[in-house]
């Protein structure tokens, strides 16, 4: 997997003056990792061509003491799609995973996962888009070849297989991956899980190794929904609920709470 293509970012930032443009410019051009920045006060946005994560630019922005909310992302061909899993499940643990088609063989996987223990953690995309018994109802690791369970490097895997995200001691896993076997238009509708251990990438000799990676119980999952890539997302105030982009941003990232009803809002593609 190569982890240093460039991708553009979107972001709405919050700045009302000059020296607020100039201290986001300042921010992120120190930056290693950060290829462009262009800045647009009268907008209040930022544009980022970069390889590090969406988290870890969006961290780069707020240090100023500035909001972000990212708008979209897109890669440095033509738009062949993006799409988000907003992730919810067991105690804290909940996240906010994109996929981006950067080329027809390339898929980006860029996502922060908050909540888990430090270590390692399998995900994968699974075949079905059903929360009703939430992430026991997501079927099995999406594999439309019938192969068995591998790593996200091996020709013998799952298309689902993402192999292993890792948490730092904070529980936090951040992460921006490319593979060559996932498609967005083949994932929209899925689901993503993260579990609870370490995915074994079917090595590990269990009886299980071979079907699951044997990476335990199933913490998070959501479904994967269809996103904005860039300059698709000009909403200031969300349709669904009518409350701002700032209110959005301060909501939790999923599940109860994310909106009026409590139910995730799949208007907040952001």
């Amino acid at each position: 997997m190569d982890t240093k293509r460039p991708t553009k970012l979107e972001f709405a930032v919050q700045m009302t003056c000059e020296s607020c443009a100039v201290a986001v410019r300042a921010a992120l051009e120190s930056k290693p990792g950060v290829k462009t920045v262009s800045v647009d006060l009268g907008k209040e946005e930022v544009m980022v061509e970069s390889a590090l994560t969406s988290a870890e630019v969006q961290a780069l922005i707020e240090s100023t003491g500035r909001r972000a909310v990212l708008k979209g992302i897109g890669g440095s061909e033509r738009d062949l799609g993006a799409a988000v899993a907003m992730m919810a499940g067991v105690g804290a643990v909940q996240g906010v995973v994109r996929f981006l088609q950067l080329s027809e063989d390339r898929c980006l996987v860029d996502g922060t996962i908050d909540g888990l223990e430090p270590g390692p953690h399998g995900l994968h995309v699974h075949t079905l888009g059903d929360l009703t018994q939430d992430c026991l109802s997501c079927g099995e690791h999406f594999n439309p070849f019938g192969r068995q369970h591998g790593g996200p490097g091996n020709s013998e895997r799952h298309v689902g297989d993402l192999g292993n995200v890792v948490a730092g001691t904070d529980g936090r896993a951040s992460f921006r991956l490319e593979d060559s076997q996932l498609k967005v238009w083949d994932v929209i509708g899925r689901s993503l899980v993260v579990d609870g251990g370490e995915d074994d990438l079917g090595k590990g000799g269990n009886p299980l190794s071979k079907q699951t990676g044997n990476s335990g119980a199933r913490l998070a999952c959501g479904i994967i929904a269809r996103s904005a890539g860039l300059f698709q997302n000009s909403k200031q105030i969300c349709a669904c609920d009518g409350v701002t982009l700032w209110e959005e941003r301060d909501r939790p990232i999923a599940g109860k709470g994310r909106s009026k009803t409590g139910t995730e809002t799949p208007a907040a593609n952001l």
